[in-house]
């Protein structure tokens, strides 16, 4: 029987993922998270889906360490090639981020015409534009690769002009499509939110899925009486745990910017030991 109080497991490829920990901390307050990101091997955009499986097999190999309860995908590339496979060997509920944007998505658009930013790996799979017309048949889907953003969030250049030179670039060929909706495909993106949102233009809803993640993991849980007991008063120390493959002190200084509350320790690992 698996215990109701266990951790939720998080993983990206980054920081990026930290969005998605941030909103699960927000709707689900009580709930334990323990979240890995694979900064050893980032970016997952421009590998192999054979790679990005084996990765993802990895971190859930990990995660299952902790007996976490759940899994959240919070990579859209990992979401679009290995939620599949690794769903077919666990026995736990694993979620991606996938779904929960298409839906988004699909309720936002008024004249049918949807743009989807995210890695190369994201886009050239497809995943997105089948959901989206999966859920809403007839809508337009057009996807646009912005390899470089996911660096540059790495970098912390949110509000810098390079980013917004290399916004304009990749958006204006979204811009001449008069798309209504626009999915932030990977979940480094809503940390260039701003930049993204001014290049759009105020007549295009930019659709973040890591909240809509959030709201499927609150239903899942409850639709399997999973909720963790409340009341537990728990630290954030305890509450919450980061595992890193490379580069812990860059990314605990970077989740205190993110989330809530300051992250006082990150744990590097081997994760190829896994």
């Amino acid at each position: 029987m698996m215990d109701k109080n266990a951790a939720i497991g998080v993983f990206d490829s980054g920081v990026g993922g930290l969005t998605v920990a941030r909103e699960i901390m927000r709707q689900l307050p009580e709930e334990k998270i323990i979240y890995f990101g694979d900064t050893a091997r980032l970016p997952y955009g421009s590998k192999s889906k054979e790679t990005v499986i084996r990765f993802s097999e990895q971190i859930i190999r990990f995660l299952r360490t902790k007996d976490v309860k759940a899994i959240v995908i919070a990579c859209n590339t990992a979401s679009s090639f290995a939620l599949d496979a690794v769903r077919k060997s666990e026995d736990i509920p694993i979620i991606g981020v996938i779904n929960a944007g298409a839906r988004a998505a699909s309720a936002a658009t008024k004249n049918g015409k949807v743009g989807v930013i995210g890695t190369e790996g994201t886009i050239n799979s497809g995943t997105y534009a089948k959901a989206i017309m999966d859920m809403k048949p007839g809508v337009e889907v057009y996807g646009k690769a912005c390899p470089l953003f996911v660096p540059l969030v790495e970098e912390g250049m949110f509000h810098d002009t390079v980013t917004d030179e290399i916004a304009s670039r990749y958006l204006s060929e979204l811009k001449s499509k008069y798309i209504d909706a626009l999915v932030l495909g990977c979940t480094h993106y809503p940390l260039i939110r701003s930049t993204i949102a001014r290049t759009m233009g105020s007549d295009v809803t930019l659709v973040n899925p890591a909240y809509e993640t959030a709201v499927q993991l609150k239903t899942l849980l409850q639709s399997m009486e999973m909720n963790c007991d409340e009341g537990r008063n728990l630290t954030n120390d305890e509450k919450y745990q980061f595992f890193v493959s490379d580069m812990a002190d860059k990314f605990r200084a970077f989740a205190t910017a993110i989330l809530p509350d300051e992250v006082k320790k990150t744990i590097k690992i081997n994760i190829e030991e896994y």
